[in-house]
C-alpha cells in the first residue's frame, strides 16, 4: 500500500506541478501588477470589515475559516519535513511560494466571490462553482468536486490528527499497547482519536456558522500564542538569527540536499501549510458577506502572509537556532545533517518539540502537543466545511439524501484512523489530496484569466472605485461583461429597483402620527 502510495505521489508532485505553482503565481503577481505589495494596507483594513448576516459570514470569519484551513500541521510537522528532506534553503522556497502565491490566493478567492450562489440560505462558492460558470465545462468542474471531496473528506483530516496523536504520545506516553481490529495501537492515540471524533461530531453537525464562531475565537488566538512563544525563543538567541537567515539564503542555490529536493520540498510544503493555488481557500472567501469580489479576494491574499511569512517562519527559525533537525540523504539511513537521534521521524512534530524542549526544558513537548492539537482540529474543521461544499455542488444535479450525513460519519472515521495510523502513508497520501486539487485549480484558474479575466476587472473596477473616494462599494459583472455572476446580477438588479422606487417617508410613519 505505502509503495503504490509513494509511486501515486511521485506522479503527481513532478517537477511539472512545482513550476506550475510557482509559474501561476508569478503569472497573477505581474498581471495584477503584484497586487500582494500595491495593497498591503488595504488588505489590513479590510480584515475587519464587512458584516456577518444570515446568509453569510463576515470577512473576519471567513479569514478565520480560510485560515484554520491554512495554519496546521503544515505550520509545525510541514516546516520539520521541509528542512528535513530538503535542507535549511527549502525555508527560502516556502517564503517565495507564499510571496507569489498570494497573488493566486487573490485571484482564486475573488473568482469564488464572484460567482458565488445561495443554497439553503447560506453562500456557497469555491473553484467547482467558478469553473463551472467561467468556463462552461461541468464536467471539469465535477472533477475538481469530486477530487476535493475525496482529498479534504478522506485523505487530509488523517494528516492533520495523525499529527496530533504523535505529539500527544511524545508528549505523555503510549501507555499500553491495545489490540483492535484494525491493528494494534497505543491507549494514547486511541483516547486522542476519541476526543477527536467526538469534539468533531459536535461541532460539524452544527453547520458553517458554529464552524466560523468557533474559528473566530480559536485560529486568532492560537496564532498568536504559537509565534508569541517562537519570538520568545529566537530573541533567547538573537546572535543566532543573521547566522540562520545566511544559511537559508546559500543553502536556497548552494543546497546541501541538492538543488531540486530545495525548491520541491520548499514548494511542496508551502502549498501544503498556505494553500495558496490549492483551491481550498476560495471555499471560505465564498461565504463572506462584502460589498465587492475584490476585497475578500484581498483579505486571502492576507492570509498567505500570515501562514508563511509568519508562523512558518517562526517554526523554521526555532528548528534552525537550536539546531534540533536532520537533513536526509539520497540513501536509506543517510544524513547529510545529523543533530537527533536517527530514528526521529522528520514526517511529524519531533523537531519542533525538540526545538522548544532545549530552549525550555520540559515544556517543549506539552507546549507542541496543545498547539498541535488547535492548528490540527481547526484545519480538519475547514477541510470539513470546504468537502460540505463541494457535496452541495454535487448535490443541485445529484439529488440523494443522506449526502451530507454520509460525510459526517466518513470525515470523523478518518479522523480518527489517521490519528491511530503512521505518519509517513498519512503525509503521501495528504500528499495525493493535495496535488490533484492544485493540478485541477490552477489550470482552470489560468484559462478563466485567458477567456475573460475576471478576477483582473474585479480589481480594477475596485480599484476605480477607491480613486474615486466612494463610501459604498458595488460590484455590477454586466457593466464590466462578466458572464455567469447570477448572485451579483440579482443583487445590483434589486439595488437599482430601489433606487427608482424610493420609499416615502411618511408613508413608513404608524397611521396615529400621520392622523
Amino acid at each position: 500500500m505505502e509503495s503504490f502510495v509513494n509511486l501515486v505521489n511521485g506522479i503527481i508532485w513532478s517537477p511539472a506541478l512545482i513550476y506550475l505553482c510557482l509559474g501561476a503565481g508569478l503569472f497573477y503577481s505581474v498581471m495584477t501588477r503584484f497586487v500582494q505589495l500595491r495593497h498591503f494596507f488595504e488588505m489590513c483594513r479590510l480584515l475587519f470589515s464587512g458584516k456577518s448576516s444570515s446568509k453569510g459570514i463576515s470577512s473576519f470569519q471567513a479569514l478565520s475559516v480560510s485560515l484554520s484551513g491554512r495554519v496546521g500541521t503544515g505550520n509545525i510537522a510541514g516546516v520539520a519535513a521541509a528542512i528535513g528532506f530538503g535542507g535549511p534553503g527549502a525555508v527560502f522556497w516556502m517564503w517565495m511560494v507564499a510571496f507569489l502565491g498570494a497573488a493566486t490566493a487573490y485571484a482564486e478567492s475573488t473568482l469564488a466571490q464572484i460567482y458565488k450562489e445561495e443554497d439553503d440560505g447560506e453562500f456557497r462558492g469555491g473553484p467547482a462553482y467558478y469553473i463551472e460558470k467561467a468556463l462552461g465545462q461541468k464536467w471539469y468542474a465535477w472533477l475538481f468536486a469530486i477530487a476535493t471531496i475525496f482529498a479534504c473528506g478522506v485523505l487530509l483530516p488523517g494528516v492533520q490528527s495523525n499529527s496530533i496523536g504523535n505529539a500527544v504520545e511524545a508528549a505523555f506516553g503510549a501507555g499500553p499497547m491495545i489490540d483492535t481490529g484494525i491493528g494494534e495501537f497505543s491507549f494514547a492515540k486511541i483516547l486522542t482519536g476519541a476526543i477527536i471524533a467526538l469534539m468533531l461530531g459536535f461541532i460539524v453537525f452544527g453547520g458553517v456558522k458554529r464552524i466560523a464562531h468557533f474559528t473566530q475565537i480559536v485560529v486568532p488566538f492560537m496564532a498568536l500564542a504559537y509565534v508569541i512563544s517562537a519570538f520568545v525563543l529566537i530573541l533567547l538567541n538573537i546572535g543566532e538569527v543573521p547566522r540562520v537567515f545566511d544559511m537559508i539564503i546559500s543553502d536556497a542555490f548552494t543546497p546541501m540536499a541538492g538543488f531540486g529536493a530545495a525548491i520541491g520540498w520548499g514548494v511542496k510544503r508551502g502549498i501544503y501549510s498556505n494553500e495558496a493555488g490549492q483551491g481550498t481557500g476560495p471555499h471560505a472567501a465564498a461565504a463572506a458577506n462584502v460589498d465587492h469580489p475584490a476585497q475578500q479576494g484581498l483579505v486571502q491574499a492576507f492570509s498567505v502572509y500570515i501562514d508563511t511569512l509568519l508562523v512558518c517562519s517562526a517554526t523554521a527559525f526555532m528548528i534552525l537556532i537550536t539546531g534540533a533537525y536532520n537533513v536526509h540523504g539520497a540513501g536509506e539511513g543517510a544524513f547529510l545533517v545529523q543533530n537527533l537521534a536517527a530514528d526521529v521521524s522528520a514526517n511529524g512534530p519531533l523537531f519542533t518539540q525538540f526545538a522548544i524542549e532545549s530552549a525550555l526544558p520540559g515544556v517543549g513537548k506539552f507546549f507542541i502537543a496543545i498547539a498541535l492539537f488547535f492548528f490540527a482540529f481547526t484545519t480538519i474543521l475547514a477541510y470539513y466545511y470546504i468537502a460540505e461544499t463541494n457535496v452541495a455542488y454535487i448535490r443541485r444535479t445529484l439529488k440523494v439524501p443522506g449526502l451530507m450525513f454520509g460525510l459526517k460519519l466518513v470525515l470523523i472515521s478518518a479522523a480518527f484512523y489517521g490519528t491511530v495510523k503512521t505518519a509517513a502513508l498519512a503525509w503521501s497520501m495528504g500528499d495525493i489530496g493535495v496535488g490533484l486539487m492544485a493540478w485541477l485549480n490552477i489550470v482552470g484558474i489560468v484559462v478563466i484569466f485567458f477567456l475573460a479575466k475576471p478576477s483582473l476587472k474585479a480589481l480594477h473596477d475596485y480599484e476605480a472605485q477607491q480613486k474615486a473616494g466612494v463610501t459604498h462599494y458595488t460590484f455590477d459583472p454586466i457593466k464590466l461583461g462578466i458572464k455567469g455572476a447570477d448572485f451579483w446580477e440579482a443583487r445590483i438588479a434589486r439595488e437599482h429597483v430601489k433606487a427608482s422606487n424610493p420609499v416615502d417617508e411618511a408613508d413608513l410613519k404608524p397611521a396615529t402620527q400621520q392622523s
